[in-house]
């Protein structure tokens, strides 16, 4: 299942230059999600200081966006710019995954979308804003009632179809429920769907999340690159 380079190594604008183009905002080289979206923002991988000044164009003066970009170190910023966390991360891919249907997950929808954001706040799976939800499918499994994991879909990369990505995301589990294999299951599940639409899936983790990491492998993923997801922060102007 070939992929466009790249879609996969700077994938925020192979997103909002694609399939998700209408959650986000596009200016020049520069590439942001809407602030309710995701904190994601790309720039080419060679920016220049005319893209610099695109994305701070996307940005609120002085506020804070998450640059995602290959690479083992934090970017070169230049004048204005500040590195307000920098973040480590991997980029998997699962061709290799047994991707399997799970007859216990259900389908997540609007109705849902306070219990996914309280889950959201209490294991931090990552960012995840008020219309995060509207970016793919999310798979939960409840306990009497109550979501106690979930798993979905976040940046569509490449075409629809043979040819394309979609990336797994918010894979998360309250703590009284961890050890049971509930993200496994959703991950497989989430990934069926993917599969059923002949894309290939894709997930990113924490380069120090050496946990995540070993489930990861010990399912069929394999690491293909060191990625960048850096808070830098807006120049402050006027």
């Amino acid at each position: 299942m070939p992929q466009s380079p790249d879609s996969l190594t700077n994938p925020v604008p192979a997103a909002l230059h694609g399939r998700l183009h209408a959650f986000g905002a596009v200016r020049g080289g520069a590439v942001r999600f809407d602030a309710e979206v995701s904190p994601f923002a790309g720039l080419p991988p060679t920016p220049s200081g005319d893209d610099w000044a695109d994305l701070a164009a996307l940005c609120e003066p002085g506020s804070p966006a998450v640059l995602v970009r290959p690479g083992d170190g934090p970017p070169d910023l230049p004048p204005g710019w500040s590195l307000v966390h920098p973040f480590p991360g991997v980029q998997m891919e699962g061709s290799g995954l047994q991707t399997e249907p799970d007859e216990h997950a259900v389908e997540l929808g609007p109705d849902d979308r306070a219990e996914m954001a309280g889950l959201a706040a209490r294991t931090r799976p990552g960012p995840w804003l008020e219309r995060t939800a509207e970016l793919g499918r999310y798979l939960g499994i409840r306990h009497d009632g109550r979501l106690v994991a979930m798993a979905g879909e976040r940046m569509r990369l490449g075409p629809e179809g043979a040819g394309g990505a979609c990336e797994i995301s918010a894979v998360c589990t309250d703590e009284e429920w961890r050890g049971k294999g509930l993200a496994a299951r959703l991950v497989r599940a989430v990934a069926a769907g993917i599969v059923a639409r002949g894309e290939l899936p894709v997930l990113h983790a924490s380069a120090v999340n050496e946990g995540a990491i070993r489930l990861y492998r010990r399912m069929g993923f394999t690491i293909t690159r060191e990625m960048r997801f850096d808070m830098v922060q807006a120049p402050v102007t006027g």
